[in-house]
């Protein structure tokens, strides 16, 4: 039986860093974000295929698994400067009316620590990125309200939104989200921010989660979440009921960061499925809605006239099996069966 679903939004993905395309390499990269951050600047200006034919390669695969928008992050820093923006904006380009892109301007070795990234992120998004990236203000460059000061600044005087990269846990993390949903609402910014990964949301007791999902809520902040590996996962389900949009995307694809990952947006609705122990139907619909609907609305991205058909009886089925595309239709109205 054919199924029809709605095209797929990958919410979170990394076209400038992709391997995907090339031979197999095994992976080098530390255990921490910091010396993933340093063996992939180390690298990355050494690899052997131009940044543009890497991130064409597995756009064409997520394109082939349904994939129909996207929101990518490229790494703006002072060792490749605005090199890789200038790759992924072509791609964007070659790519107009078979996906819809938006670009992150991300800072990937930090702002402050790197000296003179601000002026690229300012340069990058006069260029075409659509929004400001940020990156573990703690963690990284040590100073919460140092980092969010430029961040905000930028997206203020460019007029555009805000996607953060927010790996640290414990109270320092929920302490940022907190700082960010605070300062979304005082720059006007609600329905423009999101911050991806939040693992100090998976391991928030009740109240300080309660506490943190209502003023994301408030302030219109979404949550993006890939189904980490062996980090903690924001409550989904918890957060929804909370009020909080919470989408979904693919994080890192065979690149420097991590050797897995394959572009399939099915396939990372069965594993947010499976971490959050979704088991009847209808809590699988979410995991639906994910890596869908939700994606746009947290977004704004489009393509939502394309739909996806596959070989299920139901979504749920499609969730745990996650069969092949059998086509991607463009064009469609969006009568989903």
């Amino acid at each position: 039986m054919t199924l029809t679903l709605p095209g797929f939004v990958d919410g979170h993905c990394h076209l400038d860093k992709t391997l995907w395309g090339m031979p197999w390499r095994p992976h080098v990269a530390g255990a921490t974000v910091a010396e993933r951050i340093e063996a992939e600047r180390a690298l990355r200006g050494a690899l052997p295929v131009p940044t543009i034919e890497r991130g064409r390669a597995l756009l064409e695969q997520m394109i082939a698994c349904g994939t129909t928008a996207l929101r990518t992050h490229v790494d703006i820093d002072t060792a490749r400067k605005l090199d890789d923006l200038h790759a992924i904006l072509e791609l964007r380009e070659q790519n107009r009316g078979r996906v819809d892109m938006q670009i992150v301007a991300f800072p990937q070795s930090g702002i402050l620590r790197d000296p003179g990234v601000a002026d690229l992120l300012d340069a990058a998004l006069k260029e075409g990125a659509d929004l400001v990236g940020g990156l573990d203000p703690v963690g990284i460059d040590r100073d919460l309200k140092g980092h969010l000061d430029v961040v905000f600044a930028l997206a203020s005087r460019h007029g555009k939104g805000v996607d953060i990269h927010l790996h640290d846990g414990g109270e320092s993390g929920l302490a940022q989200i907190e700082d960010i949903a605070v300062r979304t609402a005082a720059h006007g910014l609600g329905g423009k921010v999101a911050i991806s990964h939040a693992f100090a949301l998976g391991d928030a007791k009740p109240e300080a989660l309660g506490r943190v999902a209502d003023r994301l809520a408030r302030a219109d902040v979404a949550i993006m979440t890939h189904a980490p590996g062996a980090a903690s996962m924001p409550p989904v389900k918890a957060l929804r009921e909370a009020g909080v949009e919470v989408f979904s995307g693919s994080d890192n694809i065979r690149d420097l960061w991590s050797p897995y990952g394959n572009g399939d947006m099915l396939e990372r609705a069965r594993l947010i499925g499976y971490r959050q122990n979704f088991r009847r139907d209808e809590d699988m619909l979410i995991a639906l809605d994910l890596v869908t609907e939700a994606g746009r609305r947290a977004t704004g991205l489009g393509g939502g006239d394309t739909v996806v058909d596959v070989e299920a009886e139901t979504i749920a089925e499609a969730i745990a099996t996650c069969p092949p595309r059998l086509a991607v239709r463009r064009g469609v109205s969006r009568v989903v069966t």
